[in-house]
């Protein structure tokens, strides 16, 4: 599968106006293939400008954004095709939905690709079954569907695309923790069965320390941290800086760190923190012992 890069990037909203913002400010993020990309920030750090760029909604300022080692922009006419490649799923995408049936607003972006009927069926329900929905529910108006329901098909539709790159704008926005579990469990396995790249943008750190290999934190248009989610958290204190919030599971790490019962924060799960934890007690009761 092929990577996708941005190279010194910036995007200036109102150039020349009293309204000029600059929403992107010469980014540089080489996303990779195959791997979980989170991408974190506070409202207005520009991570839907660049969710935008990513897919051709949006054309940079400055810099250039590669697919395959390409520029995307290389051939104007041709961004259509980028579109197929790198999948976009917008906040609440289930106001989108407009097809009379599930099937047929699933099959509505592939069956604009060209693709065959045959091929068409398949990747409507293989699209389908990975995001929860049943086989029963295809032949239903999406109307009738509840909300949690109607997140599922909008993803399946981008997801039956086959795309490259899959970008997820706050896929869980607004859903349980059961729902956040089946939407994004579900599309991981899709991803790691197709070897492709996924994006998720989230303003959950929770989410992205969980499910990312690799995370970049944007503060105010500008790349603010970037890396394995073991480096990110080892310099856990650094995202305070940017206005966000820790995970838990940090939070208690950061403040054991202070009191110099722990040495590290690169702690984000549940399962490595009752790992230390323990190590830390037994450390201690070794060392009552002995005295």
């Amino acid at each position: 599968m092929s990577g996708i890069e941005v190279k010194n990037v910036s995007v200036v909203y109102g150039a020349g106006t009293p309204f000029e913002k600059k929403a992107l400010d010469n980014v540089s993020i080489d996303f990779g293939s195959d791997r979980v990309v989170g991408i974190i920030g506070h409202t207005g750090s520009g991570k839907s400008t660049l969710a935008m760029l990513l897919n051709g909604l949006n054309k940079p300022t400055e810099g250039t954004v590669l697919l395959g080692g390409e520029d995307i922009w290389a051939r104007p006419k041709e961004i259509s095709k980028v579109r197929f490649r790198v999948g976009l799923v917008f906040q609440y995408p289930e106001y989108q939905l407009f097809e009379e049936t599930v099937y047929k607003d699933i099959a509505f972006g592939p069956k604009n690709m060209g693709m065959d009927e045959e091929n068409l069926d398949r990747a409507v329900r293989n699209a389908a079954k990975f995001c929860g929905i049943e086989d029963t529910m295809l032949e239903k108006s999406p109307f009738e569907l509840s909300g949690g329901q109607k997140r599922r098909v909008a993803i399946a539709g981008v997801a039956a695309m086959d795309p490259e790159v899959l970008v997820l704008d706050e896929p869980a926005a607004g859903l349980d923790p059961a729902g956040r579990e089946e939407i994004i469990g579900g599309l991981l396995e899709y991803r790691k069965q197709r070897k492709s790249t996924m994006l998720i943008i989230s303003h959950s750190m929770e989410d992205i320390a969980r499910y990312a290999d690799y995370i970049v934190v944007l503060d105010h248009g500008k790349v603010h941290m970037q890396g394995t989610p073991a480096e990110i958290f080892h310099d856990a204190e650094r995202l305070f800086e940017a206005s966000l919030d820790l995970p838990q599971v940090t939070k208690l790490f950061v403040e054991l760190k202070k009191r110099a019962l722990a040495e590290e924060t690169d702690v984000y799960t549940c399962k490595e923190g009752v790992r230390r934890i323990k190590a830390i007690i037994e450390k201690r009761l070794t060392g009552e012992a002995n005295a």
